[in-house]
């Protein structure tokens, strides 16, 4: 039930993108601007020039009560992803170093949706009464709702400082933003599998893999009424996986969406 419902918590989102994802195959991106934004330029471990990505979008850009959630939505979507400049040949976007990647963990954990999602997963585990040992009534729900945030906490700091600290990976996903449909939605979902490094290479997504086992393995001192053994492990494990490859693909497909809803979003001008 609690890992499922990390895709309760998020449905809205990707339902409300996926009209958006299938006719991005349809769309035609906007011409840029005749003055591309201009870019920090630093200089990556290896000597090769990079560039500093688009900063995410202010709340206040977004106008009208609905555009305020979806943004909030978006902020935290965002924060993990990377365009490309294309108007720049040669140049990659830099990527973050240690203590980035620290801010990265303790921004995406303070994160208003970071927040709600914790205690939506707890109102779950408390009406199905998962953890029965918690109890019922306030006092279960807040320990609920601790233990969930402990979860989400810890995996964060796996899979956004930790590991990517120790095998000197990017822990964002650079989106590909042109190309079929095809090619994007699989560029999107090889994430999972292929990470970028530091100096812009690429290498197997070690990030992912421990990050979720060692999550899944923690998450096992915060609910004692999670289902023992390997098997329930691997299946815990593999809707983390499949969850993050979701919004791999939503995070690909945002400015497509972002449009369609008169929306801002970042690199507007690469576009």
């Amino acid at each position: 039930m609690r890992y499922c419902s990390r895709l309760l918590a998020a449905a809205p989102l990707l339902l409300l993108s996926a009209p958006v994802v299938v006719s991005a195959q349809e769309a035609q991106p906007a011409p840029p601007d005749a003055d591309p934004p201009a870019m920090e330029q630093r200089v990556t471990t290896s000597g090769t020039p990079c560039v500093q990505p688009a900063s995410l979008v202010g709340l206040a850009d977004y106008n009208g009560p609905f555009a305020k959630v979806a943004g909030t939505f978006a902020r935290k979507l965002e924060r993990k992803a990377v365009h490309p400049p294309r108007y720049k040949p040669g140049l990659v976007v830099c990527s973050l170093e240690t203590g980035a990647k620290f801010m990265l963990f303790l921004r995406d954990s303070a994160d208003p949706i970071s927040v709600f999602s914790a205690g939506f997963n707890a109102g779950l585990d408390q009406a199905s009464n998962t953890d029965p040992s918690f109890g019922q009534g306030g006092l279960g729900y807040t320990k609920r709702l601790g233990a969930n945030f402990a979860g989400q906490t810890a995996s964060r700091f796996f899979g956004d400082f930790l590991y990517p600290t120790i095998f000197s990976q990017d822990p964002r996903y650079y989106r590909m933003g042109h190309g079929s449909k095809k090619a994007r939605l699989l560029h999107a979902m090889s994430h999972t599998v292929v990470a970028r490094r530091d100096n812009g290479g690429t290498m197997f997504n070690f990030t992912e893999w421990l990050g979720t086992s060692s999550s899944v393995a923690l998450n096992n001192l915060y609910h004692p009424g999670n289902q023992p053994g390997v098997a329930a492990a691997a299946q815990n494990g593999a809707i983390n996986v499949v969850t993050d490859m979701g919004f791999d693909v939503l995070r690909e497909f945002w400015p497509e969406v972002a449009r369609k809803l008169n929306l801002p979003f970042r690199g507007v001008r690469e576009e």
